[in-house]
C-alpha cells in the first residue's frame, strides 16, 4: 500500500525556486532568510530539530537527487565531516562570511562602497551577474544583501552538490552550519529545562 505523502515532502521544489527566481532578479535572494531564520524560531520554540527533519528543502534536493533519482555514490563520508571540530570550525567560518557579507552591505550603504553586482561562488570565484538587478529603484545596499546572501546560498547548495555525489545523498546535513545552531539551540533548551536536582 503506497504511503500517503504530505505537503513538505514536496519543499525540495522549493531550493530549485528561490535559485530560479534569484537568477533573474537578485532581490528574490532575500527569501534565503526564511532558510536562516525558521530553523532558529522552531529549535528555540520547539526544542527539536523539525526543520532540519521535515521542512528543509535543500537536505530533501539532495536526497531527490541523490536517493530517487541516483546521482550520489552512495558511499559512506569521512568521519571527520561529523566530526564535532569540523562541525563548529565550519559553523565559525560560515558566520564569519556571513559577517563580512553584512559589512560589505553596510559600506554601500554607508556610501563608502560601490554596489558590487556579482556573485561569488566559494567565497572566491566572482560571476558577474548584472542581468538580475534591471530595476533600481530601492536603496544600493537592499541589492548589496541580496548579492551577497545568493552568493551564500549558491556557495553552500554546490558543496552539498559536491559532497552528494561523492559520498551519501545528505552528507551536507552532517555539518550544515544552521543544522549546528539548531542541534545547539536544542541542547541548551533541554540543559534549561532539566529539573534541578
Amino acid at each position: 500500500m503506497k504511503q500517503k505523502k504530505h505537503w513538505y515532502q514536496y519543499l525540495w521544489v522549493w531550493s530549485i525556486i528561490y535559485f530560479t527566481l534569484g537568477f533573474f532578479n537578485i532581490l528574490f535572494a532575500w527569501l534565503g532568510m526564511i532558510d536562516f531564520l525558521l530553523p532558529l524560531i522552531l529549535a528555540a520554540f520547539g526544542g527539536n530539530k523539525a526543520f532540519c527533519n521535515r521542512y528543509c528543502g535543500r537536505g530533501q534536493l539532495f536526497q531527490k537527487l541523490g536517493g530517487d533519482w541516483g546521482c550520489s555514490r552512495n558511499k559512506p563520508a569521512p568521519r571527520f565531516l561529523a566530526s564535532r571540530w569540523f562541525r563548529y570550525g565550519f559553523l565559525a567560518f560560515f558566520v564569519t562570511m556571513f559577517g563580512n557579507m553584512l559589512f560589505q552591505t553596510y559600506l554601500v550603504g554607508a556610501g563608502a562602497s560601490s554596489l558590487k553586482e556579482v556573485v561569488k561562488v566559494f567565497w572566491t570565484i566572482r560571476l558577474p551577474w548584472h542581468w538580475a538587478y534591471t530595476v533600481q529603484v530601492q536603496p544600493a545596499w537592499i541589492a548589496q544583501f541580496s548579492f551577497g546572501l545568493y552568493s551564500l546560498m549558491l556557495t553552500s547548495a554546490l558543496i552539498g552538490l559536491i559532497v552528494m555525489v561523492l559520498y551519501k545523498p545528505r552528507t551536507w546535513c552532517t555539518f550544515c552550519p544552521m543544522g549546528t545552531m539548531t542541534q545547539g539551540i536544542c541542547k541548551l533548551k533541554a540543559r534549561g529545562a532539566a529539573p534541578e536536582e
